[in-house]
């Protein structure tokens, strides 16, 4: 298998971005967490992977100045006009690689990571040329928190291969009702999970259309995080266990990471 992405492993986003807010429009879980580190900086906000606008909109809505970035144009789409219908059309939103970005605004008080994104940098180089990316666009003391799944190889292989029924949701672009279901493969050698989500709609005709996306995810472990941090020229992180930031433990079903950028560079 290739170190890198190879055109038939890199997901494709853009598809993917269709369905973000039917997977994901009811998760807020991480809203609070977020706010809360929000509120602690007195500066700019920094959101890799905005996606469709889930953390951006309540963001700005709290008074934030959030810039985000994302690799899908159609996400992007999305998230602007979310944002124009409700009087936030000058958030500045780019669609950029988070592995090789480059932005106007390089003193970020805060950069955030949701949702288990950093997980799309399938290996090391990719890890460490987005934390040095962010790292570039933090000011001296700004902070990064990355939010990940805690990975259990007792779950992760209890998972593999088996075809699970994860929701079922209204599309509120179709009208119909959407059984999702999801696929994992593990890759252990690689520290990577295939994941294939498939989606079933019912329509009123009683016929069944049926959708496919997979994408490759690289699964982390605690001290091999803290270590890309700390090579990435970060202060060695604080690790909290989930979004009430109770600390991490070995049952915690999170890892939250946060470090600062060394003051003076």
């Amino acid at each position: 298998m290739p170190e890198n992405y190879s055109e038939a492993e890199h997901p494709d986003f853009d598809r993917i971005a269709r369905y973000y807010d039917l997977l994901y429009a009811e998760r807020f879980d991480d809203l609070a967490m977020c706010l809360a580190f929000s509120d602690e900086l007195d500066g700019e906000i920094l959101e890799i992977g905005c996606g469709t606008g889930r953390i951006t909109l309540p963001l700005l809505q709290q008074g934030q100045k959030v810039t985000g970035i994302d690799l899908s144009a159609t996400a992007l789409e999305a998230a602007r006009a979310k944002l124009q219908a409700v009087g936030f059309s000058d958030a500045p939103l780019y669609q950029a690689d988070m592995r090789d970005f480059d932005l106007p605004q390089k003193a970020f008080a805060l950069a955030f990571i949701p949702v288990n994104t950093f997980m799309h940098c399938l290996t090391t180089k990719e890890q460490l040329e987005t934390l040095q990316a962010v790292y570039k666009h933090l000011r001296p003391g700004g902070a990064i928190v990355i939010d990940l799944f805690h990975p259990s190889l007792d779950t992760l292989a209890e998972a593999d291969g088996r075809m699970l029924l994860e929701d079922e949701l209204p599309d509120e672009m179709t009208g119909h009702t959407a059984q999702v279901f999801v696929v994992r493969r593990l890759e252990a050698d690689r520290q990577i999970q295939h994941v294939t989500f498939i989606l079933d709609e019912l329509r009123a005709d009683g016929t069944l259309a049926r959708d496919t996306f997979s994408f490759p995810m690289r699964y982390i472990h605690r001290y091999e995080m803290e270590l890309l941090l700390i090579q990435s020229g970060f202060t060695p992180p604080t690790v909290f266990g989930d979004y009430d930031l109770s600390p991490f433990s070995a049952d915690s079903p999170r890892m939250i990471f946060v470090a600062e950028k060394t003051v003076g560079e």
